[in-house]
């Protein structure tokens, strides 16, 4: 594990055995709220990463104080470095995917509605790259600040009242268009504290897009679970732990 260099972003690597070729990356969010960070959503997943073949990135974006549009400039900055790095870091430039839980997964899809194709006129080199990732993948996510809204995520990320307007602009199901990357989403249909209706929402407007998807819904699993493995602070859950290698697969497909 090594920190990126770059004083805008907190963006540590995580580098995959070596290959022959390089292979698509994936950029952690951990939850939290938009409080703080999940140190189970955070390295944990990124030694998954790597153990299954994948470079791996675990991006400490900013939360509270901080407020939108924080995390968001931290994440599109993270793909763009990865993009622009991709050489040493042994991955594609063509194949990075953004990986979120829960706030996180509300920042990976944001990102995936709301990336830019670069400013080729920067000075900054990394600013000319797209900050469009190739593939999202969201856990038990935060979708709306409308329907089902978190009230925690929603205060954090855009205050208490919300300046007008915000709670539809980072209402993310309502901003999926045909350029919106393929998404992988999963949660459990009994989680207490971020409904299953999240990822329907978002899984609807997809489809009605025509931007291919695969949702899981596991029957049972509180909030939080991560791998859902030993490593979770919520306890191990075999059933839900199968997410990992369903999404293995998925990413295979799409040449990561």
């Amino acid at each position: 594990m090594t920190s990126v260099a770059d004083s805008m972003v907190d963006l540590t690597f995580h580098p995959a055995p070596a290959s022959e070729t390089p292979r698509g990356a994936v950029i952690v969010c951990p939850g939290g709220g938009y409080q703080g960070l999940a140190a189970h959503e955070a390295e944990p997943v990124a030694d998954w990463l790597n153990r299954a073949g994948f470079p791996a990135f675990v991006l400490r974006y900013r939360v509270a104080p901080h407020r939108h549009p924080a995390p968001l400039e931290d994440s599109a900055r993270a793909v763009r470095l990865v993009r622009h790095g991709a050489a040493g870091f042994g991955c594609r430039p063509d194949r990075i995917a953004v990986l979120g839980f829960s706030a996180g997964g509300h920042l990976v899809t944001t990102l995936a509605t709301r990336f830019d194709r670069g400013d080729p006129n920067a000075a900054d080199p990394v600013e000319r790259h797209s900050s469009r990732p190739d593939a999202v993948v969201a856990g038990y996510a935060v979708i709306s600040m409308q329907s089902f809204a978190h009230e925690g995520c929603r205060r954090n990320l855009i205050g208490e009242p919300p300046a007008p307007g915000m709670i539809e602009a980072l209402s993310n199901e309502r901003h999926v268009t045909a350029e919106t990357p393929p998404a992988f989403l999963w949660s459990t249909a009994d989680d207490p504290s971020v409904p299953v209706g999240h990822s329907l929402l978002f899984a609807q407007a997809l489809a009605d897009r025509g931007v291919p998807f695969e949702l899981h819904v596991f029957p049972h699993g509180p909030h939080g679970l991560g791998l859902a493995d030993h490593t979770s602070t919520r306890g191990a859950c075999a059933e839900v732990a199968q997410w990992t290698e369903l999404c293995q697969r998925w990413l295979a497909r799409l040449g990561f």
